[in-house]
């Protein structure tokens, strides 16, 4: 009997008491965020140059592949005689 007794009362604890608790921590916890001024800005949301609309900036160009790999006249693959199978 003093198990459900001690179930029932941690039952009702955690679903009606701790949200109430939460909210009010969590409630003060924004407010002295925002009050030391809010919560961190990322680096790139920062102030940066302006672009007009339109441009495109590129944060990353792949290196290019060196022309000594490919064979001088080479113009594709192999052709491959296709048959059908009925």
């Amino acid at each position: 009997m003093r198990f459900w007794l001690i179930f029932i009362l941690l039952f009702f604890a955690v679903r009606y008491v701790l949200p109430i608790v939460l909210r009010l921590v969590l409630s003060g916890f924004v407010r002295k965020q925002m009050r030391n001024g809010g919560f961190g800005m990322p680096p790139q949301a920062q102030a940066g140059p302006t672009r007009a609309p339109g441009e495109i900036r590129v944060d990353y160009v792949p290196p290019v592949a060196p022309e000594a790999d490919k064979p001088a006249g080479f113009k594709g693959g192999e052709y491959v005689d296709f048959e059908e199978v009925k």
